[in-house]
């Protein structure tokens, strides 16, 4: 019975209406159920075939910050996969515009973009070179600036040529 991978995750937010919004609008998310009053909210990724990738269930404005990673124990983010540089170049200003994006970082083999939602959880946008060009990244924690330009420059000719054969 091997697991085949994550399917999705359940945050607790302030308002779950005002995240769903923030991923609707930022992220592009659809929504699949959402209750009456506002006390969740599940939604599904842009290109996603699952039934949810995410769900969001409101404790209220009084909740105080995650100290997770600070103090107690908990997530440290989750992270959404686009199937393209062009399109991680593209989610880069949607993040910037919306005043959400907070880093951006190449590991070698995912080039990913760092940002924070409405209640300050942090989330990940990346892209994953593909496994023929990791190299001597799959086995290393690497933490570079990224330079979506330079990879793009780097990594469309490679792909272009390799999806012409």
């Amino acid at each position: 019975m091997p697991i085949t991978g994550m399917n999705h995750a359940v945050l607790y937010v302030r308002d779950a209406r005002r995240t769903q919004r923030f991923y609707e609008e930022v992220l592009g998310f659809s929504t699949v159920v959402d209750h009456p009053t506002g006390a969740f909210v599940f939604m599904r990724a842009p290109a996603s075939d699952n039934h949810h990738d995410i769900a969001f269930f409101s404790i209220g404005d009084g909740a105080a910050p995650s100290e997770a990673g600070q103090r107690t124990v908990g997530m440290y983010h989750i992270a959404w996969e686009v199937p393209t540089l062009a399109e991680l170049d593209e989610m880069r200003e949607r993040l910037a515009a919306a005043g959400a994006l907070k880093g951006a970082s190449d590991h070698g083999a995912n080039k990913s973009l760092y940002a924070m939602d409405p209640d300050g959880l942090e989330f990940e946008v990346m892209w994953l070179v593909p496994a023929a060009h990791w190299g001597e990244a799959e086995h290393q924690a690497i933490v570079r600036p990224l330079d979506i330009a330079a990879e793009r420059a780097h990594f469309d000719p490679l792909l272009a040529d390799s999806s012409a054969s």
